[in-house]
């Protein structure tokens, strides 16, 4: 690749992690295409030097085959494949139609799919840059990766297949020089649980609403925290550039972490997370053991 400016692709760049690491990006001089559905809700990127363009990870794969093409033709290679379109759909499992439950999908984790299905034959064709890598995939998990609950569960469900996504990529490309990882960011101040990006299913059950149920409390408590995220989204997007490049703190460390874990309320839910698994292996070792042949 000699000293050309790395070339960054990131969907979803209108607002939060999207549109932080695309500016970051641009502050180190690299290369930055970034899209969203409306492209002059990323005026501001264009402004300060993106190449930006309408893209919609829910578009027939035909469609992003195209636009895949098109980035490659003129740009000839994508260094760092950023999917960080998603949302949250909040709404008890009873509640939400089915058709709610796709749209989170095929945003969530369809569109991932196929925006990474039609960049990879691309990405594998492409010289290796002068740091040995190919080039760099990411998906979005969150701590939704590895805690499910009440109100959340589409969402959690997603975020889970995010970062399954990533893991198993991780396997299927390392022969390429291609890596993967998934950022798995808390709760950080972005306007993700705003009335007007936060998606409600609906219809609602009185049951669900009241406040002494575990989804009332997990709706006033999304209220609450809106807002008053613990995450920094900019100091965020400072790590994961770092991370992705080698650069900064990501200096010094045995290659790319399969999971970017960003924020002390996530670690905390992992954490927890290991230690019940643990817990719940422990408790049940003999009869887990006991369906094996002998």
């Amino acid at each position: 690749m000699g000293t050309k400016a790395p070339v960054w692709f990131i969907t979803a760049a209108s607002s939060g992690f999207g549109h932080e690491i695309a500016l970051n990006a641009l502050r180190r001089g690299h290369t930055v295409i970034a899209t969203a559905r409306k492209p002059e809700r990323i005026q501001d990127l264009a402004d300060a030097g993106a190449h930006t363009m309408a893209f919609d990870v829910t578009a027939p794969l035909a469609t992003i085959d195209a636009i895949a093409k098109d980035v490659f033709e003129k740009h000839g290679r994508v260094d760092y494949l950023i999917n960080a379109a998603g949302f949250i759909l909040e709404g008890a499992v009873e509640e939400l139609t089915p058709q709610e439950v796709y749209d989170c999908f095929n945003t969530n984790v369809f569109g991932a799919m196929n925006t990474i299905r039609a960049f990879l034959p691309w990405l594998r064709s492409q010289l290796v840059a002068s740091n040995g890598v190919r080039a760099t995939v990411v998906t979005f998990g969150s701590l939704g990766s590895w805690r499910g609950g009440a109100s959340f569960a589409v969402y959690a469900m997603t975020k889970s297949c995010a970062s399954s996504l990533a893991e198993s990529l991780r396997d299927e490309l390392a022969p390429f020089n291609i890596n993967c990882t998934a950022i798995e960011p808390g709760y950080f101040r972005t306007s993700f649980l705003n009335p007007g990006a936060m998606v409600r299913g609906q219809k609602r059950i009185d049951a669900y609403e009241d406040e002494h149920t575990p989804s009332g409390q997990t709706r006033q408590a999304l209220k609450a925290t809106d807002g008053n995220q613990l995450g920094d989204v900019k100091k965020g997007c400072d790590v994961v550039v770092d991370v992705l490049t080698g650069t900064g703190v990501g200096e010094g460390h045995d290659g790319l972490p399969v999971r970017l874990v960003l924020g002390s309320d996530c670690e905390k839910v992992i954490r927890d997370k290991c230690a019940s698994t643990t817990q719940l292996l422990d408790e049940w070792h003999e009869v887990l053991r006991s369906t094996d042949h002998s």
